[in-house]
């Protein structure tokens, strides 16, 4: 009898004690576990193709959307249906042009951080030539040469000495064939409301022959990102795929753990 009446308060002691300890264990959350990836003008999603399987090896799932490059709308629109089908919070990754893309794609709310590289960031109003009206041109600007339909494309020489200097032969003249006419009008197009002013952002900044170099620095400052600074070309997913794969795994840890 009094062996029974013993136990019983020990269990209760014992489930209280486990409560209790439980109660006080925090568990941090999982990371973001969704990537979606937009490229720039002159490319399409394979610019990602050396990044896409770093980011795999690490259980992401991950998304390259495939711009039409023939207005802001219709890009913006595309990855927005790229976010669409994804299963939870997403890291918005945009290069070049596509900074434009994803400061107006990124106000979804699955979008938990943005990441951009070698970026044309807007304020509010704001469309790609106003963004870098303040600047004097780019060696690789030069290069731009518009069709009958007034979609622009690079030179071979713009691809090989300013888009992608630092990358093999070979590479450069893939680069040049699969190359995404880009359509000017875009550039008067405006982005209403620019994502980064409520999403925490991750800036890499790169040795650009395309945009002005010294543009990147500030605009990196004025949005507040973590910025990575790479001595690379204006394409640093093929010709430094690591360190950008680590930018963007960095930024889906930050915001999963709750640490912009």
């Amino acid at each position: 009898m009094f062996k029974g009446l013993l136990i019983a308060p020990l269990a209760l002691a014992s489930i209280l004690g486990v409560g209790l300890a439980r109660s006080h264990t925090t568990v941090a959350p999982a990371r973001v576990q969704n990537i979606v990836l937009v490229h720039g003008a002159f490319a399409d999603g394979s610019s990602y193709a050396k990044v896409i399987p770093l980011l795999e090896a690490q259980g992401f799932r991950v998304t390259a959307v495939q711009n039409p490059l023939s207005s802001l709308a219709a890009d913006v629109a595309a990855a927005k249906r790229a976010i669409a089908l994804q299963d939870g919070p997403v890291i918005l990754v945009g290069h070049s042009w596509g900074g434009m893309v994803i400061s107006e794609a990124g106000n979804d709310p699955k979008v938990v951080g943005l990441v951009y590289i070698a970026a044309i960031v807007p304020e509010d109003g704001q469309a790609a030539n106003d963004v870098l009206k303040p600047y004097p041109p780019t060696p690789g600007l030069g290069h731009m040469k518009p069709d009958a339909a007034g979609f622009l494309s690079l030179t071979r020489q713009g691809i090989e000495e300013d888009f992608v200097p630092d990358l093999p032969a070979g590479e450069r003249a893939l680069v040049y064939a699969t190359q995404g006419p880009w359509n000017s009008t875009a550039l008067a197009e405006q982005v209403m409301s620019a994502a980064w002013k409520t999403k925490p952002s991750w800036f890499i900044a790169v040795n650009d022959r395309i945009l002005p170099a010294d543009y990147e620095q500030i605009i990196a400052k004025r949005i507040k990102a973590k910025t990575t600074t790479l001595p690379s070309g204006h394409v640093p997913m093929l010709s430094r795929p690591k360190e950008v794969a680590a930018v963007i795994i960095d930024a889906a840890n930050s915001v999963g753990a709750g640490n912009p």
